[in-house]
């Protein structure tokens, strides 16, 4: 056995004795591509599968008392944009911006080239595009609005685990762009800045992916340890409805979310050293299946309390299923990531890592209890590393005519 390949003990991963990074949530799903033979006949989707030309012509509704793109289910590609305002913008310029946007996003998303669209031919394929606003803090403050910012949305606490950049962390005004083309979502983000820089400047932009549209329709996304992500999911129906939307409250608040974004830088060659085994004990889940390691199916119950033949529980107390198992459907997060690749090092080291998009109701009583019981002591520490951090109240949707934001701005 080489050094590279040696496993690390049990005991080694549960007294910290493994490899040093630092991190918390992980989660998402690497690219997957097909490439057909143009000589042979075709051939019959296979069931549960869309053919490519309907890929492109899907339309996700941008009009609803809710936003798009939070609930729905996720698109292969995603563009993450945050912009600081600029000095002057006030609430009646915010007002401007925001139907000015709120327009230009409601005809891409229904395949309609925006106003003044220099390339129109690029917005006629919304492949389900969704264009999903955030409001941060600063957003609030511009508008003298300070009153009606959900008391949630407000910088994350410092965690020791964290390496924050400011490259990558803040914004007072969020743009979420996904869609299951990588065209539409470049087109989308370019006229959205375009439409933006009288208002405000780019702070940062965060582009990720998940599987191709349609390459495993119904499972669960990979993110690029293997992990599945996303399992403990709320369900659609009545968990959702609680863990994720505000029910109640003034009309700026009410059928809103919150939204937490977290980049998480992944240290692949310090995992590429872990055995199968290692990591399925940092997990608490069989990479394979995604089962927890006392279970047979993914979805089934954790038992927390079983023991091996070697007297420690199966599961790790120190597991990242452990740390971040909610049984509480209110207080369970929607976690919807996508994963990035950026250009590798000279010697190969990867920049890879976890755009980590996680909606809820309520930011304090839901994100951050399980961050802080992450912070303390998951495994998954050791190889992955939180660089960037903010915090954006989603806002309700709007009607036909109407535009986000105008239920807090009138």
């Amino acid at each position: 056995m080489t050094p590279s390949s040696r496993p690390v003990s049990r005991r080694g991963l549960l007294t910290g004795g493994a490899l040093a990074a630092g991190g918390t949530l992980v989660g998402a799903a690497a690219v997957a591509a097909t490439r057909g033979d143009a000589s042979a006949p075709a051939s019959t989707p296979a069931p549960g599968r869309v053919p490519v030309a309907a890929l492109g012509e899907a339309i996700e509704p941008f009009h609803g008392e809710r936003q798009a793109g939070v609930a729905t289910e996720p698109q292969a590609h995603a563009a993450f944009v945050a912009f600081t305002l600029r000095p002057d913008t006030d609430r009646a310029a915010l007002g401007r911006l925001l139907r000015l946007l709120s327009d230009d996003a409601a005809r891409l998303t229904q395949g309609r080239p925006a106003l003044a669209d220099t390339e129109p031919e690029l917005g006629l394929l919304p492949a389900r595009l969704t264009v999903t606003f955030g409001f941060g803090p600063g957003l609030y403050a511009a508008a003298g609005l300070d009153e009606r910012r959900p008391p949630s949305v407000v910088d994350l606490p410092p965690f020791s685990i964290d390496r924050l950049r400011p490259a990558w962390s803040g914004g007072d005004l969020l743009v979420q762009i996904c869609a299951d083309d990588p065209i539409t979502v470049a087109h989308t983000q370019r006229v959205l800045i375009k439409d933006s820089r009288p208002f405000a400047t780019v702070r940062w932009v965060q582009q990720g992916f998940r599987r191709a549209a349609g390459a495993e329709p119904g499972r669960t996304q990979r993110n690029l340890f293997g992990q599945l992500d996303g399992t403990a999911n709320p369900k659609p129906g009545t968990p959702l409805e609680t863990a994720v939307w505000v029910p109640a409250g003034p009309d700026w608040l009410r059928h809103g979310s919150t939204l937490v974004v977290r980049r998480i830088s992944m240290n692949l060659e310090t995992w590429d050293l872990l055995g199968r085994t290692d990591r399925e004990l940092a997990i608490g889940r069989r990479l394979g299946t995604g089962a927890p390691l006392t279970g047979d199916a993914e979805h089934d119950e954790p038992d927390f309390a079983a023991l091996g033949p070697d007297g420690l529980t199966v599961i790790p107390d120190f597991s990242h299923l452990t740390r971040a198992h909610v049984t509480d459907d209110r207080f369970r997060i929607l976690r919807r990531p996508y994963n990035y690749d950026g250009v590798p090092t000279a010697d190969g080291t990867a920049d890879s890592g976890l755009i980590f998009a996680s909606y809820q109701a309520d930011i304090a009583t839901q994100f951050l209890p399980i961050q802080r019981r992450l912070a303390e002591r998951d495994l998954l520490n050791e190889w992955v590393t939180p660089i960037g951090s903010a915090v954006f109240a989603v806002p309700p949707g709007c009607p036909e005519g109407g535009w986000v934001g105008q239920q807090l701005l009138d």
